[in-house]
């Protein structure tokens, strides 16, 4: 697959009356990777994947999904894109697989692929035992569970997933992100948003952060983690801080009553290299870890920037 058959958004504005949900984004997320869509609440990434979904239309800007625009290509966008919102709305009245199979049908699936595609996502999702049961019995996880399913009847080649994880289990959460990581290495598309940004960073590739409606940062995981601050902690922290200034490593001592001190560091080397020194120094250390996840530290740091 090239580049342009993933997702791109160039110059995307969308406002609601005098609301500027979305006021400037620039992104790409390419195929074979997961895109990490981050941001705080109100910053417009529901907004955003509505409008690469052609649920919304842009006000400005162009989109790109599959190599399509949602817009003046809506058939061919549609078709190639799985959309899983953040709510499920269901069929109250329709079971499990009839959910699946109707959805199957308005793709033009003829009945008895959709009756075969229908059994293996409930399979897949570990909804077979639940498949003949009215929608509206399912609890709020067992319904994310089925709206994923729904969302990769068709086999597309973007999958477009608004807080997948909401309500799920912890071990729902594992196999989501277990799923989401098979998908992308059979050379799909996916662009997830998602608040629990610690998952995130065992599922992404890439990341795209925003803020009021704008791209503030893009960039992969990996460069993301270059450096990160690990929390150091030890019985005496004076004895920790002087330590730290002899050895001229920079720190920052937690604030509000915190019990470990943070240093920025590269990599899990030189973390080692910091205990190693400290315990020679007579330190006594209880534990270092990294402060946070990957993804977190960097959205953090971006808050902080843009205040």
């Amino acid at each position: 697959m090239s580049r342009e058959s993933g997702v791109t958004a160039h110059g995307v504005r969308r406002s609601f009356g005098s609301v500027e949900a979305v006021a400037d984004v620039d992104l790409v997320a390419a195929p074979g990777r997961v895109t990490a869509l981050i941001g705080p609440n109100g910053s417009g990434k529901t907004t955003l994947l509505l409008m690469l979904a052609g649920l919304l239309t842009p006000d400005a800007g162009t989109v790109s999904v599959a190599g399509f625009d949602p817009v003046t290509q809506t058939y061919q966008a549609r078709s190639r894109t799985g959309w899983m919102p953040d709510v499920f709305g269901t069929w109250d009245s329709l079971t499990a697989r009839e959910v699946l199979t109707t959805v199957a049908a308005a793709y033009r699936i003829p009945a008895a692929d959709g009756e075969r595609r229908a059994a293996e996502l409930l399979d897949l999702v570990h909804l077979s035992e639940l498949a003949d049961q009215p929608a509206h019995v399912l609890s709020r996880g067992q319904k994310q569970r089925l709206g994923l399913a729904r969302a990769l009847v068709h086999d597309p080649e973007v999958l477009l997933l608004d807080e997948p994880a909401s309500g799920l289990d912890p071990r729902s959460r594992v196999d989501l992100r277990v799923l989401v990581r098979r998908l992308a290495a059979a050379g799909k598309t996916v662009l997830v948003s998602s608040h629990v940004l610690t998952e995130l960073d065992e599922m992404a590739d890439d990341a795209v952060f925003i803020s009021r409606g704008r791209t503030v940062a893009s960039e992969t995981v990996e460069s993301a983690g270059e450096t990160r601050r690990w929390r150091i902690s030890a019985l005496d922290q004076d004895v920790l801080v002087a330590h730290l200034d002899q050895a001229g490593v920079g720190y920052v001592v937690e604030p509000d009553g915190g019990a470990g001190v943070l240093v920025p560091l590269s990599d899990d080397t030189e973390a080692a290299a910091l205990l190693g020194d400290a315990v020679r120094a007579g330190v006594d250390v209880v534990s270092l870890a990294p402060a946070g996840g990957v993804l977190e530290q960097k959205y953090l740091a971006l808050e902080e920037e843009r205040r």
